[in-house]
C-alpha cells in the first residue's frame, strides 16, 4: 500500500529527516515513536505533501509511492483526490486543525460532499452517525457546536470522525489519542481496529506513548533526531531493545517514587464547599435560557500547602470546568475559600490583586501562548499587571530567574513560541505562572501532549519546584501514570459529580467506586 524510500527532509541547512525507508501493507499497523522533534510529524506531513514547500525540500533520492502512485511532485489535483479520501489524517492538535468558526457537523459533512458527492441532508445524517460512533454524547445536538464549545477530548474525537468519514485505505494517526482519557482511548482504538478489519485499512500510528504502540502495532520504528535508531517487530523490539535510546524511552515509562505527603497540620490554602459550575442552555426564538447544564455540582475538596491534589476522570467529566470555577475564571456556585478569603465576596479589583497568588498552566501551550509575543514578553506580562513598581531591568531579571527555574536558557527570552518544541513551550507556560511567586498552581493536563522522556523531565521539575517553594498543585489529568508520580490525594469525577476521593495510594490500590475501577482497568489496557 505504501512504500517510502530514502526520505530526507531539509529546512534550509537543517536536516529534519534522514534516509527513512519503510513499507506498509494493507491492513497492517506500523508504529512510529520517538521524542518531540524526532521527525515523526515531518514524516506524516511528507506523505500527504503538506510540508511548507519550497522552504522544506526532499533529498534527491527520496520516493513516496502510495498504491503505485509517486506522491513527491504529484500534481495538486492528484493530491486533492488522495487527501481525505484515500489517506485520512488525524492531526495532533484538533483546536488548530478544525475551523474555529464553523460547526463541527458542517466540517464533517463538507468532506462527505466533496469526496462522495452526498446531498447536504444525507451528509449531515452521516456526520451525526460518525460522531455517535466515536463516542460523542448527544451527536444530534453536537453537530451544531463549534470547536471551542467542546472539551479537548471531544475535539479530538471530532477530528477522528473527520479522518475516517470516507473510509480511507490508509489512516495516519498523529498522536490521535493524546487528549483522550483512558476509557475513551480504549473505545477509539477499538473503533480504529474495527475499521481496519472491515476495510483492510493500513494504519500509521505516530505516538510518544510507547505502551500504546506496543499494544496496537505489529511493527515499530524508533526515530531520534530524524534518524532511525531501531526498527522491527514490536514484540521483539520492546522485549529486547538493542539501542540505548530505546531502552531510555522504555525506562521513562516506569513511574517514580510518589513524593511524601505534607504534614497533616500544613495550612489549608484552598477549600471548596458545595461548589458547582452550571452553564445555561439557550433555546427558542429569543434565545432564552430553557435549562442548565451542570458541568460540576456539589463538589467538596481542600488543598494544603505543599500538596498535590489530582482531579481525574473522562473527557467531559467536569475537571477543567471545576478548576476554572475554583479560580473564579468562571463564576461558580457554592463557597471557595483561598486562605481565609471568600472569593465570591471580593470586588473585581480585590480578586485581580489576589490572582498573583494562584496561577494556572493551561492544557494547550500552543494555544495559550501569544504567538506575537516573545518568550520574555509572555513570562513578564503578569509582572506588568501585578508588579508595576518594578523597573524594566528588575522585571527582566525576574523573567530570567523564572526561565532558569524551569531550566530554560534565559537567552531564549528573545525567541517566539513557534521556535520552541512542545516541552519547551510547556516550560515557558510554567515560568509565566512562577514569575509571580504564587501559592497555588492549577495544572490542566500539563503533560498530555509530551513524549515520555519530556513528561518525566516535567514531572521531576514540578516535584523540585514544589519541594523548594512549598507550592500547592491542583492537577487536572486523565493520564493516570502521571497522577501516580505526582499526586498525594485524588478526586475522581464523572458527569460533574465526585464519585470517590482519598489518598492516592488508596485510590490506586483499592478503589471503592465501580467507575474508579473501570478507569484503572482501562489504563492497564495499554500496559
Amino acid at each position: 500500500m505504501l512504500e517510502v524510500r530514502n526520505l530526507s527532509v531539509h529546512f534550509g541547512e537543517e536536516t529534519a529527516l534522514k534516509d527513512l525507508s519503510f513499507q506498509l501493507a494493507r491492513g497492517e499497523t506500523l508504529g512510529l515513536v520517538g521524542e518531540s522533534g524526532s521527525g515523526k510529524s515531518v514524516t506524516a506531513l511528507s506523505l500527504l505533501q503538506l510540508l511548507p514547500y519550497p522552504a522544506a525540500r526532499h533529498g534527491a533520492a527520496a520516493s513516496i509511492r502510495f498504491d503505485g502512485q509517486e506522491l513527491i511532485g504529484a500534481p495538486a489535483k492528484v493530491m486533492q483526490k488522495i487527501r481525505g479520501q484515500r489517506i485520512g489524517y488525524i492531526f495532533q492538535e484538533p483546536m488548530t486543525a478544525l475551523n474555529p468558526v464553523q460547526q463541527v457537523g458542517k466540517q464533517i459533512a463538507e468532506s462527505l460532499r466533496l469526496h462522495q458527492k452526498r446531498k447536504p441532508r444525507d451528509a449531515m445524517r452521516e456526520a451525526a452517525r460518525l460522531l455517535e460512533r466515536v463516542g460523542i454524547p448527544e451527536p444530534g445536538r453536537r453537530l451544531f457546536s463549534r470547536p471551542h464549545e467542546l472539551s479537548g477530548g471531544q475535539r479530538q474525537r471530532v477530528m477522528i470522525a473527520l479522518a475516517i468519514a470516507n473510509k480511507p485505505d490508509l489512516l495516519i494517526a498523529d498522536e490521535a489519542t493524546t487528549a483522550l482519557d483512558v476509557t475513551v482511548q480504549a473505545q477509539v482504538l477499538a473503533l480504529i481496529k474495527d475499521l481496519q478489519a472491515e476495510e483492510e485499512m493500513a494504519l500509521l500510528m505516530i505516538s510518544h506513548d510507547l505502551a500504546l504502540v506496543k499494544a496496537q502495532s505489529e511493527r515499530a520504528i524508533v526515530l531520534r533526531r530524524g534518524e532511525v535508531v531501531e526498527a522491527g517487530e514490536t514484540a521483539t523490539l520492546f522485549a529486547s531493545p538493542q539501542h540505548s535510546y530505546t531502552r531510555s524511552l522504555l525506562a521513562a515509562l516506569k513511574p517514580g517514587v510518589r513524593p511524601e505527603a505534607p504534614p497533616a497540620d500544613a495550612p489549608l490554602v484552598l477549600q471548596a464547599t458545595e461548589v458547582g459550575v452550571h452553564y445555561p442552555i439557550y433555546a427558542g426564538l429569543f434565545a432564552r435560557s430553557r435549562s442548565v447544564f451542570k458541568a460540576a455540582d456539589g463538589v467538596n475538596l481542600s488543598l494544603r500547602r505543599g500538596e498535590t491534589l489530582a482531579i481525574v476522570g473522562e473527557s467531559g467529566s467536569g475537571k477543567t470546568s471545576l478548576a476554572l470555577g475554583l479560580l473564579h475564571l468562571i463564576r461558580p456556585r457554592g463557597e471557595v475559600l483561598f486562605g481565609d478569603q471568600d472569593l465570591a465576596r471580593l470586588s473585581s479589583l480585590a480578586l485581580q490583586q489576589l490572582r498573583a497568588r494562584f496561577q494556572v498552566v493551561f492544557q494547550d501551550p500552543q494555544g495559550s501562548l501569544n504567538p506575537r509575543l516573545s518568550v520574555g514578553q509572555i513570562v513578564g506580562e503578569g509582572l506588568a499587571v501585578h508588579r508595576p513598581d518594578l523597573s524594566a531591568s528588575e522585571q527582566d531579571r525576574a523573567v530570567m530567574a523564572a526561565l532558569e527555574a524551569v531550566e530554560i536558557d534565559p537567552d531564549w527570552r528573545w525567541r517566539y513560541p513557534h521556535q520552541l518544541s512542545g516541552g519547551q513551550r510547556q516550560r515557558v507556560a510554567l515560568a509565566r505562572a512562577l514569575v509571580l511567586e504564587p501559592e497555588v498552581i492549577v495544572l490542566d493536563e500539563p503533560t498530555s501532549a509530551l513524549d515520555v522522556t519530556t513528561q518525566a523531565q516535567i514531572i521531576a521539575l514540578l516535584l523540585r519546584l514544589q519541594a523548594e517553594r512549598g507550592l500547592a498543585y491542583l492537577f487536572v489529568s486523565h493520564d493516570l501514570r502521571v497522577v501516580v508520580a505526582l499526586a498525594h490525594r485524588v478526586v475522581v469525577m464523572k458527569d460533574g459529580q465526585v464519585v470517590e476521593q482519598g489518598a492516592a495510594g488508596d485510590i490506586f490500590t483499592n478503589p471503592k467506586a465501580a467507575y474508579s475501577k473501570a478507569l484503572l482497568e482501562a489504563a492497564l489496557l495499554t500496559e
